[in-house]
Protein backbone atom coordinates (compact mmCIF):
# COMPACT_ATOMS: atom_id res chain seq x y z
CA UNK A 1 0.00 0.00 0.00
CA UNK A 2 1.16 3.50 -0.86
CA UNK A 3 0.49 6.52 1.36
CA UNK A 4 -0.34 10.12 0.61
CA UNK A 5 -1.20 13.31 2.47
CA UNK A 6 -3.96 15.78 1.60
CA UNK A 7 -3.18 19.41 2.45
CA UNK A 8 -5.09 22.68 2.25
CA UNK A 9 -3.33 25.56 0.51
CA UNK A 10 -3.77 27.72 3.60
CA UNK A 11 -1.26 30.55 3.81
CA UNK A 12 1.59 30.70 4.27
CA UNK A 13 2.36 28.51 1.27
CA UNK A 14 5.75 27.78 2.82
CA UNK A 15 3.93 25.76 5.51
CA UNK A 16 2.30 23.61 2.81
CA UNK A 17 5.73 22.98 1.29
CA UNK A 18 7.17 22.23 4.74
CA UNK A 19 4.47 19.61 5.41
CA UNK A 20 5.01 18.07 1.98
CA UNK A 21 8.73 17.70 2.65
CA UNK A 22 8.03 16.24 6.09
CA UNK A 23 5.62 13.73 4.56
CA UNK A 24 8.12 12.60 1.94
CA UNK A 25 10.81 12.22 4.60
CA UNK A 26 8.46 9.91 6.51
CA UNK A 27 7.72 7.61 3.60
CA UNK A 28 4.67 9.16 1.96
CA UNK A 29 4.61 8.81 -1.83
CA UNK A 30 1.83 11.30 -2.74
CA UNK A 31 1.12 14.92 -1.82
CA UNK A 32 -2.41 16.00 -2.70
CA UNK A 33 -4.08 19.37 -2.06
CA UNK A 34 -7.56 20.82 -2.05
CA UNK A 35 -8.29 22.88 -5.19
CA UNK A 36 -10.51 25.82 -4.21
CA UNK A 37 -8.96 29.02 -5.48
CA UNK A 38 -11.40 31.29 -3.61
CA UNK A 39 -11.10 29.61 -0.20
CA UNK A 40 -7.33 29.03 -0.27
CA UNK A 41 -4.27 29.95 -2.31
CA UNK A 42 -3.74 28.77 -5.87
CA UNK A 43 -2.45 25.15 -5.75
CA UNK A 44 -0.66 24.99 -9.09
CA UNK A 45 1.72 27.75 -8.01
CA UNK A 46 2.41 25.83 -4.81
CA UNK A 47 2.92 22.54 -6.70
CA UNK A 48 6.00 23.95 -8.38
CA UNK A 49 7.50 24.74 -4.98
CA UNK A 50 6.58 21.33 -3.54
CA UNK A 51 8.14 19.56 -6.52
CA UNK A 52 11.28 21.68 -6.28
CA UNK A 53 11.67 20.91 -2.57
CA UNK A 54 11.04 17.15 -2.81
CA UNK A 55 12.62 14.25 -4.66
CA UNK A 56 10.08 11.58 -5.57
CA UNK A 57 6.56 12.35 -4.35
CA UNK A 58 3.71 12.59 -6.84
CA UNK A 59 1.81 15.88 -6.56
CA UNK A 60 -1.68 16.95 -7.60
CA UNK A 61 -5.21 18.07 -6.67
CA UNK A 62 -7.75 16.12 -4.63
CA UNK A 63 -9.74 17.23 -6.44
CA UNK A 64 -10.03 19.65 -9.32
CA UNK A 65 -13.16 19.99 -11.47
CA UNK A 66 -14.15 20.68 -15.09
CA UNK A 67 -15.86 24.03 -14.45
CA UNK A 68 -13.53 26.52 -12.78
CA UNK A 69 -10.52 25.89 -15.05
CA UNK A 70 -10.23 25.65 -18.81
CA UNK A 71 -9.37 22.03 -19.58
CA UNK A 72 -6.49 22.91 -21.89
CA UNK A 73 -4.99 25.23 -19.27
CA UNK A 74 -5.22 22.47 -16.66
CA UNK A 75 -3.49 20.04 -19.01
CA UNK A 76 -0.81 22.60 -19.84
CA UNK A 77 -0.13 23.14 -16.14
CA UNK A 78 0.47 19.45 -15.56
CA UNK A 79 2.56 19.04 -18.72
CA UNK A 80 4.68 22.04 -17.77
CA UNK A 81 5.31 20.71 -14.26
CA UNK A 82 6.21 17.34 -15.72
CA UNK A 83 8.69 18.95 -18.10
CA UNK A 84 10.27 20.89 -15.24
CA UNK A 85 10.40 18.15 -12.59
CA UNK A 86 9.99 14.83 -14.38
CA UNK A 87 6.67 13.02 -14.57
CA UNK A 88 5.67 13.59 -10.96
CA UNK A 89 2.11 14.91 -11.23
CA UNK A 90 -1.24 13.20 -10.75
CA UNK A 91 -4.72 14.62 -11.31
CA UNK A 92 -7.71 13.94 -9.11
CA UNK A 93 -10.94 15.27 -10.62
CA UNK A 94 -14.63 15.25 -9.76
CA UNK A 95 -17.86 17.05 -10.60
CA UNK A 96 -16.97 19.97 -8.31
CA UNK A 97 -17.73 20.87 -4.71
CA UNK A 98 -16.11 23.71 -2.78
CA UNK A 99 -14.45 25.46 -5.75
CA UNK A 100 -17.78 25.52 -7.61
CA UNK A 101 -20.32 25.96 -4.83
CA UNK A 102 -18.37 28.76 -3.15
CA UNK A 103 -19.02 30.72 -6.35
CA UNK A 104 -22.74 29.84 -6.27
CA UNK A 105 -22.32 27.26 -9.01
CA UNK A 106 -23.53 23.69 -9.39
CA UNK A 107 -21.48 20.52 -9.95
CA UNK A 108 -20.88 19.52 -13.55
CA UNK A 109 -22.79 16.84 -15.39
CA UNK A 110 -21.16 13.45 -15.77
CA UNK A 111 -20.93 14.00 -19.53
CA UNK A 112 -18.94 17.18 -18.96
CA UNK A 113 -16.70 15.37 -16.48
CA UNK A 114 -16.12 12.54 -18.97
CA UNK A 115 -15.21 14.98 -21.75
CA UNK A 116 -12.84 16.94 -19.53
CA UNK A 117 -11.03 13.76 -18.49
CA UNK A 118 -10.47 12.83 -22.11
CA UNK A 119 -9.10 16.25 -23.09
CA UNK A 120 -6.86 16.70 -20.04
CA UNK A 121 -5.48 13.17 -20.21
CA UNK A 122 -4.74 13.22 -23.93
CA UNK A 123 -2.99 16.58 -23.86
CA UNK A 124 -1.07 15.89 -20.64
CA UNK A 125 0.12 12.55 -22.03
CA UNK A 126 1.63 14.08 -25.15
CA UNK A 127 -1.24 13.17 -27.46
CA UNK A 128 -3.74 15.14 -29.52
CA UNK A 129 -7.19 16.05 -28.19
CA UNK A 130 -10.31 17.21 -30.02
CA UNK A 131 -11.34 20.66 -28.73
CA UNK A 132 -13.86 23.06 -30.29
CA UNK A 133 -13.91 21.15 -33.53
CA UNK A 134 -10.16 20.95 -34.03
CA UNK A 135 -7.39 18.58 -33.01
CA UNK A 136 -4.70 20.15 -30.84
CA UNK A 137 -1.61 19.09 -28.91
CA UNK A 138 1.29 20.64 -27.02
CA UNK A 139 4.28 20.72 -29.38
CA UNK A 140 6.60 20.73 -26.36
CA UNK A 141 4.76 18.12 -24.23
CA UNK A 142 5.46 14.81 -25.93
CA UNK A 143 7.18 13.24 -22.91
CA UNK A 144 4.58 14.25 -20.33
CA UNK A 145 2.65 11.51 -18.51
CA UNK A 146 -0.36 11.97 -16.22
CA UNK A 147 -2.75 9.57 -14.47
CA UNK A 148 -6.33 10.72 -13.98
CA UNK A 149 -8.08 9.72 -10.74
CA UNK A 150 -11.83 10.31 -10.43
CA UNK A 151 -13.51 11.06 -7.09
CA UNK A 152 -17.00 9.59 -6.90
CA UNK A 153 -19.76 8.35 -4.59
CA UNK A 154 -22.92 7.85 -6.67
CA UNK A 155 -23.61 4.81 -8.87
CA UNK A 156 -23.32 6.53 -12.25
CA UNK A 157 -20.17 8.39 -11.25
CA UNK A 158 -18.67 5.12 -10.03
CA UNK A 159 -19.53 3.53 -13.38
CA UNK A 160 -17.85 6.39 -15.23
CA UNK A 161 -14.78 5.94 -13.05
CA UNK A 162 -14.48 2.28 -13.96
CA UNK A 163 -14.97 3.05 -17.63
CA UNK A 164 -12.37 5.79 -18.07
CA UNK A 165 -10.22 6.50 -14.98
CA UNK A 166 -6.69 5.44 -14.13
CA UNK A 167 -7.63 5.59 -10.47
CA UNK A 168 -10.61 5.94 -8.13
CA UNK A 169 -10.70 8.27 -5.12
CA UNK A 170 -13.13 7.48 -2.31
CA UNK A 171 -13.15 10.18 0.33
CA UNK A 172 -14.00 8.09 3.39
CA UNK A 173 -12.57 4.97 5.04
CA UNK A 174 -15.64 2.95 5.97
CA UNK A 175 -14.93 -0.66 4.94
CA UNK A 176 -18.55 -1.43 4.02
CA UNK A 177 -18.74 1.54 1.67
CA UNK A 178 -15.25 0.84 0.33
CA UNK A 179 -16.37 -2.70 -0.55
CA UNK A 180 -19.47 -1.49 -2.41
CA UNK A 181 -17.77 1.31 -4.33
CA UNK A 182 -14.69 -0.70 -5.31
CA UNK A 183 -16.86 -3.56 -6.55
CA UNK A 184 -18.95 -1.16 -8.62
CA UNK A 185 -15.88 0.52 -10.15
CA UNK A 186 -14.16 -2.78 -10.93
CA UNK A 187 -17.31 -4.25 -12.49
CA UNK A 188 -17.76 -1.16 -14.65
CA UNK A 189 -14.16 -1.47 -15.82
CA UNK A 190 -14.67 -5.12 -16.75
CA UNK A 191 -17.93 -4.32 -18.56
CA UNK A 192 -16.05 -1.68 -20.57
CA UNK A 193 -13.49 -4.26 -21.67
CA UNK A 194 -10.76 -2.98 -19.36
CA UNK A 195 -8.62 -4.88 -16.90
CA UNK A 196 -10.18 -3.98 -13.51
CA UNK A 197 -6.73 -4.15 -11.90
CA UNK A 198 -5.66 -1.20 -14.06
CA UNK A 199 -7.90 1.09 -11.96
CA UNK A 200 -5.96 2.00 -8.81
CA UNK A 201 -7.95 2.54 -5.62
CA UNK A 202 -7.19 5.49 -3.34
CA UNK A 203 -9.07 5.91 -0.06
CA UNK A 204 -8.68 9.37 1.50
CA UNK A 205 -9.80 10.27 5.03
CA UNK A 206 -8.63 12.06 8.16
CA UNK A 207 -6.19 10.01 10.22
CA UNK A 208 -5.21 11.14 13.68
CA UNK A 209 -2.85 9.13 15.88
CA UNK A 210 -3.33 9.66 19.62
CA UNK A 211 -4.89 8.45 22.86
CA UNK A 212 -7.69 10.98 23.40
CA UNK A 213 -10.43 9.59 21.16
CA UNK A 214 -12.97 12.26 22.12
CA UNK A 215 -10.56 15.02 21.07
CA UNK A 216 -9.70 13.24 17.84
CA UNK A 217 -13.39 12.94 16.97
CA UNK A 218 -13.99 16.65 17.49
CA UNK A 219 -10.97 17.49 15.34
CA UNK A 220 -12.19 15.25 12.50
CA UNK A 221 -15.98 15.71 12.67
CA UNK A 222 -15.74 18.28 9.85
CA UNK A 223 -15.09 15.44 7.42
CA UNK A 224 -18.57 13.98 7.85
CA UNK A 225 -19.94 17.41 7.00
CA UNK A 226 -17.83 17.61 3.85
CA UNK A 227 -18.85 14.14 2.69
CA UNK A 228 -22.43 15.09 3.48
CA UNK A 229 -22.41 17.62 0.62
CA UNK A 230 -21.98 14.79 -1.87
CA UNK A 231 -24.32 12.44 -0.04
CA UNK A 232 -27.06 15.08 -0.10
CA UNK A 233 -26.78 15.18 -3.89
CA UNK A 234 -27.04 11.39 -4.04
CA UNK A 235 -30.10 11.33 -1.75
CA UNK A 236 -31.78 14.03 -3.83
CA UNK A 237 -31.28 11.92 -6.95
CA UNK A 238 -31.85 8.37 -5.67
CA UNK A 239 -33.60 8.64 -2.32
CA UNK A 240 -32.80 6.49 0.71
CA UNK A 241 -35.54 3.87 0.91
CA UNK A 242 -34.18 0.32 1.06
CA UNK A 243 -30.65 1.57 0.61
CA UNK A 244 -31.47 3.77 -2.37
CA UNK A 245 -34.01 1.69 -4.26
CA UNK A 246 -32.72 0.13 -7.46
CA UNK A 247 -29.36 1.92 -7.13
CA UNK A 248 -28.35 -0.28 -4.20
CA UNK A 249 -26.62 2.60 -2.40
CA UNK A 250 -25.65 1.44 1.11
CA UNK A 251 -27.64 3.01 3.91
CA UNK A 252 -24.31 3.28 5.76
CA UNK A 253 -23.62 6.15 3.36
CA UNK A 254 -26.97 7.92 3.24
CA UNK A 255 -28.72 7.64 6.61
CA UNK A 256 -26.52 9.94 8.65
CA UNK A 257 -27.39 13.19 6.82
CA UNK A 258 -30.99 13.26 8.04
CA UNK A 259 -30.06 15.99 10.54
CA UNK A 260 -28.07 18.05 8.04
CA UNK A 261 -29.29 21.66 7.80
CA UNK A 262 -26.86 23.33 5.41
CA UNK A 263 -23.20 24.05 4.96
CA UNK A 264 -20.91 27.06 5.33
CA UNK A 265 -18.05 26.93 2.83
CA UNK A 266 -16.20 29.59 4.79
CA UNK A 267 -15.49 26.76 7.26
CA UNK A 268 -14.89 24.03 4.66
CA UNK A 269 -12.42 21.40 5.82
CA UNK A 270 -11.80 23.18 9.11
CA UNK A 271 -11.64 21.42 12.48
CA UNK A 272 -14.23 22.63 14.95
CA UNK A 273 -16.58 24.12 12.38
CA UNK A 274 -20.21 24.78 13.22
CA UNK A 275 -21.94 22.92 10.38
CA UNK A 276 -20.84 19.39 11.32
CA UNK A 277 -22.75 19.07 14.60
CA UNK A 278 -25.20 16.66 12.93
CA UNK A 279 -22.39 14.13 12.33
CA UNK A 280 -22.55 11.42 15.04
CA UNK A 281 -19.50 9.83 16.65
CA UNK A 282 -20.25 6.57 14.84
CA UNK A 283 -19.78 8.24 11.46
CA UNK A 284 -16.54 9.91 12.54
CA UNK A 285 -15.21 6.54 13.67
CA UNK A 286 -16.31 4.80 10.47
CA UNK A 287 -15.25 7.46 7.97
CA UNK A 288 -11.90 8.33 9.62
CA UNK A 289 -9.02 6.41 11.20
CA UNK A 290 -8.51 7.33 14.84
CA UNK A 291 -6.80 5.91 17.91
CA UNK A 292 -3.34 4.55 18.54
CA UNK A 293 -1.04 3.16 15.87
CA UNK A 294 -2.35 -0.38 16.35
CA UNK A 295 -5.88 0.79 15.51
CA UNK A 296 -4.61 2.50 12.37
CA UNK A 297 -2.68 -0.57 11.25
CA UNK A 298 -5.67 -2.86 11.81
CA UNK A 299 -8.05 -0.70 9.78
CA UNK A 300 -5.54 -0.13 7.00
CA UNK A 301 -4.97 -3.87 6.68
CA UNK A 302 -8.73 -4.29 6.36
CA UNK A 303 -8.82 -1.68 3.61
CA UNK A 304 -5.85 -3.24 1.85
CA UNK A 305 -7.67 -6.58 1.81
CA UNK A 306 -10.56 -4.82 0.02
CA UNK A 307 -8.22 -3.79 -2.80
CA UNK A 308 -7.10 -0.33 -1.65
CA UNK A 309 -3.77 0.63 -3.24
CA UNK A 310 -3.25 3.98 -1.50
CA UNK A 311 -4.41 5.61 1.71
CA UNK A 312 -4.23 9.41 1.70
CA UNK A 313 -4.29 11.15 5.08
CA UNK A 314 -6.30 14.35 5.43
CA UNK A 315 -4.22 16.43 7.84
CA UNK A 316 -6.81 19.06 8.77
CA UNK A 317 -6.46 18.75 12.54
CA UNK A 318 -4.15 19.85 15.36
CA UNK A 319 -2.07 16.67 15.36
CA UNK A 320 -0.35 17.03 11.98
CA UNK A 321 3.25 16.54 13.03
CA UNK A 322 2.56 13.77 15.53
CA UNK A 323 0.46 11.85 13.01
CA UNK A 324 3.10 12.19 10.28
CA UNK A 325 5.77 10.96 12.67
CA UNK A 326 3.71 8.01 13.87
CA UNK A 327 2.92 6.98 10.32
CA UNK A 328 6.55 7.27 9.28
CA UNK A 329 7.93 5.38 12.28
CA UNK A 330 5.28 2.70 12.78
CA UNK A 331 2.25 2.60 10.48
CA UNK A 332 3.84 2.78 7.02
CA UNK A 333 6.56 0.20 7.82
CA UNK A 334 3.87 -2.18 9.10
CA UNK A 335 1.96 -1.96 5.81
CA UNK A 336 4.97 -2.34 3.54
CA UNK A 337 6.25 -5.73 2.46
CA UNK A 338 9.65 -6.35 3.97
CA UNK A 339 12.68 -7.06 1.79
CA UNK A 340 15.48 -9.07 3.33
CA UNK A 341 19.08 -8.15 2.64
CA UNK A 342 20.20 -11.79 2.34
CA UNK A 343 17.91 -13.65 -0.04
CA UNK A 344 19.66 -17.04 -0.14
CA UNK A 345 21.68 -19.24 2.17
CA UNK A 346 25.46 -18.81 1.97
CA UNK A 347 27.45 -21.29 -0.08
CA UNK A 348 28.88 -24.10 2.07
CA UNK A 349 32.59 -23.80 2.81
CA UNK A 350 35.30 -26.43 3.24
Amino acid sequence: MDFGVVLQCTPPASRVVELAVAAENRGFAYVWTFDSHLLWQEPYVIYSQVLAATRKVMVGPMVTNPLTRDWTVTASGFATLNDMFGNRTVCGIGRGDSAVRALAGKPSTLNTLRSSIEVIRELANGRAAHVNGIDIRFPWGGDSRLDMYVAAYGPLALDLTGQVADGFILQLADPAIVRWTVERVKNAAADAGRNPDDVKICVAAPAYVGDDLAHQREQCRWFGGMVGNHVADIVARYGTDDGGGTSGIPQELTDYIKGREGYDYNQHGRAGNSHAAFVPDEIVDRFCILGDTAAHIDKLRELEALGVDQFAVYLQHDGKNGTLEAYGETVIPALRKSREAIVSDPEPTG
